[in-house]
């Protein structure tokens, strides 16, 4: 029978033991073992140890390290169980120790995929102008169920919506366009929906925006309307000039009365 004869703490590790063996004839250096499976199994000097003991100490100490990699990587923020998984599969932990430390921190409350989501919609909101679809698609690449998600993005209430979407909006309604107030509106939807925000909230933004489109398209239907004119000067005149001016400007998006406007300048 082997007997544990000394116990040391590691140099680079005070939270790491190494233990000595002796089996009857001399010492040697027979493993090490965190600090908690030290404490666990009660090990100390004299503490006889057979093959079976010392290979469950083994196991549980390998247990241990990847528990312990998990806790560390936990204390840079909150972690999805997914991220959890991928990091330990990373590491190469044996599976069933996996699923051990997930319990381990699930009852420890160290993991709650809820308790993520609610936190990385509020962060979100606050940082960024992203709207809830693409919020929600940001927890579900992180693991986060559609369920949680759902129930996460209940924080982004309209209002929120409305606000974040109003500053796009402005954004792009501060850089002059030369372009119809379809064309715009559209340009401004797309944007909207890459960012994700919910159609009513982009309609709501669209009906306000379009008032603000009316002095742009005005100066836009003139700018292209002169283009126009400089690339048929010579070939059309008269009715034949102003209708195709007219099919022109109206395929680009221009409103019937601004092309109106803009052709009645020019008799």
């Amino acid at each position: 029978m082997k007997k544990i004869s000394r116990i040391t703490t590691q140099k680079r590790s005070k939270h790491r033991y190494n233990i000595f063996i002796d089996d009857g004839h001399e010492e040697k250096y027979g493993f090490s073992v965190d600090e908690d499976v030290l404490i666990k199994h009660n090990l100390r000097k004299g503490l006889e140890l057979n093959e079976t003991m010392i290979e469950k100490l083994l196991q549980d100490d390998t247990f241990q390290k990847s528990y312990g990699e998990v806790i560390k990587y936990l204390s840079y923020r909150m972690r999805t169980k997914k991220e959890i998984i991928d990091y330990l599969e990373k590491k190469e932990a044996n599976e069933k120790y996996i699923t051990k430390i997930l319990e381990k921190l699930t009852a420890e409350k160290l993991i709650d995929d809820q308790a993520f989501a609610n936190s990385f919609v509020r962060s979100r909101i606050k940082t960024t102008t992203k709207g809830p679809g693409l919020v929600k698609q940001e927890l579900q690449i992180k693991g986060v169920s559609s369920t949680i998600a759902d129930q996460a993005i209940v924080q982004y209430n309209y209002e929120t919506q409305y606000e974040k979407a109003k500053k796009i909006a402005e954004k792009r309604l501060s850089k002059k366009s030369r372009n119809s107030i379809n064309k715009q509106q559209q340009q401004l939807q797309a944007t909207l929906i890459r960012n994700g925000f919910f159609q009513d909230v982009i309609q709501d933004v669209l009906t306000e925006a379009q008032q603000e489109y009316h002095d742009d398209e005005i100066e836009a239907v003139y700018y292209q309307g002169e283009k126009l004119l400089r690339k048929h000067h010579g070939r059309l005149s008269g009715y034949e000039l102003k209708n195709k001016l007219k099919e022109a400007l109206y395929r680009q998006g221009f409103k019937i009365e601004s092309i109106n406007e803009y052709l009645n300048e020019i008799n």
